[in-house]
């Protein structure tokens, strides 16, 4: 299993999340992704290089972006999570302004 780093809003995002349920769900998530880096869908464009995650929880559809980088070792990067509306705008901002 590969090892897991997050970015300063992925772990903001999971450290207000009060739902345990919620959370325990993205960590299964997390955790199928560090077995299998490539589960995610691999995105394209302006977005290329990252991959996307979908979860479903009470009838909302959540979403991780990620990537993998070499850092000592092969690692996952989680970059941002959260509900699908606005994600992916919310992601290019979050991208881009680093």
């Amino acid at each position: 299993m590969l090892p897991v780093k997050y970015s300063p809003k992925a772990e903001k995002y999971f450290k207000k999340l009060k739902d345990k349920q919620l959370k325990k769900n993205y960590e299964n998530a997390i955790n199928r992704i560090r077995l299998n880096p490539d589960i995610g869908d691999k995105k394209t464009g302006d977005l290329a290089g990252l991959y996307a995650y979908n979860l479903y929880y009470s009838g909302t559809n959540y979403e991780i972006a990620y990537t993998v980088e070499i850092i000592a070792r092969q690692t996952v990067v989680i970059i941002l999570a959260g509900t699908r509306e606005n994600f992916y705008e919310e992601l290019k901002k979050y991208i881009f302004s680093r």
